[in-house]
């Protein structure tokens, strides 16, 4: 079966995301994801005010992570919110990025490692496990259960990029959100997990799969492409040499745009993104051609398309317009 999602930034004021939520909800997404980073507002106040008004739409952290949130922390916060909204929780989790963490002057620390632990300390509180819990990175004593019951089963995606970081979450993951929005990615991908899943010994269709992508619709395809610039900046300037090479992009280029974008010269940064660069990281155009794009997704093996920011040049209209003219496409499937 194939799902949507929709990832919110919690950079506006609560009531606006709030309204974005029920919005989606009411046009047929199926799951709602929001984005946990220091500077924006907190995750899990978002969530709470979402969850009060809607219904039926999934909802969740689009990712946390375990460096600045301790998995203990997080497994009572999305316990708690499953009292609010029943059955409808999700949890994303993985390493975050390291420019966030730089700013506080946290190390992403050997993050298999930490992400592997911190899923297994989620399920373990959420079943009120009665051991202790004794990791290299985590640890836990028996007293630590929690004081309540959890009643409803509460799937953990791995957001995942890196091979080894997709193996993981096909091993253990109950889906996994694949950071990349190119199909040729996407479909490499989707063969890391599957062999993650057989090392696992677990069966690859159970999984979630889905590709959390940059996302920008409009009616004409000059303007759904203006938005994803900024966004693209930062994805060509944080990824590694052999995703550039992958998409013909100069090392040069990207340090150049890493180092006006860390010096704060957004001109000559979103300046220097061009088409290409704009093709290889996110989805946009027309609604027409987002659906001839979405279908290429579907077809590496995913079940899950989730538009993320920056969504369009209007994020109600574009909420509006994906909900309209694509979903139609694919719900009536």
């Amino acid at each position: 079966m194939r799902s949507f999602g929709i990832e919110f930034v919690p950079m506006e004021l609560f009531w606006r995301t709030t309204y974005y939520a029920v919005q989606a909800e009411h046009l047929g997404y199926d799951s709602i994801w929001i984005t946990d980073h220091f500077n924006n507002r907190n995750v899990y106040v978002s969530l709470a005010v979402i969850a009060n008004y809607t219904e039926k739409i999934r909802l969740g952290p689009g990712v946390t992570n375990p460096y600045l949130i301790h998995p203990v922390m997080t497994a009572q916060s999305v316990a708690s919110l499953n009292e609010i909204a029943s059955g409808r929780v999700i949890c994303g989790i993985g390493a975050g990025d390291r420019t966030t963490l730089d700013m506080v002057g946290t190390e992403m620390e050997a993050p298999l490692r930490t992400v592997r632990e911190s899923v297994e300390i989620i399920r373990r509180q959420i079943a009120r496990d009665k051991g202790e819990y004794n990791g290299k990175r985590f640890r836990t004593s028996a007293g630590a259960r929690f004081n309540f019951k959890v009643d409803d089963f509460i799937p953990i995606f791995i957001g995942a990029q890196g091979p080894k970081m997709l193996r993981l979450a096909g091993e253990i993951g109950d889906g996994t959100l694949i950071n990349a929005s190119h199909p040729d990615d996407i479909e490499r991908a989707v063969k890391q997990i599957r062999r993650g899943a057989e090392r696992g010994g677990r069966s690859f269709d159970e999984l979630d799969i889905a590709a959390y992508t940059s996302f920008s619709v409009a009616m004409d395809e000059k303007s759904a492409r203006k938005p994803v610039v900024p966004v693209v900046a930062y994805i060509v300037a944080g990824s590694p040499p052999t995703v550039l090479d992958r998409h013909d992009i100069p090392q040069e280029k990207a340090d150049g745009i890493r180092k006006d974008l860390a010096d704060r010269n957004w001109g000559e940064a979103f300046g220097a993104v061009d088409e290409a660069m704009i093709d290889s990281f996110a989805i946009c155009g027309t609604p027409e051609q987002c659906i001839e794009k979405i279908e290429v997704l579907f077809k590496t093996g995913i079940t899950h398309f989730v538009t993320g920011s920056p969504l369009g040049p209007s994020v109600r209209g574009a909420i509006n317009l994906f909900g309209l003219e694509v979903l139609p496409h694919f719900k009536s499937e």
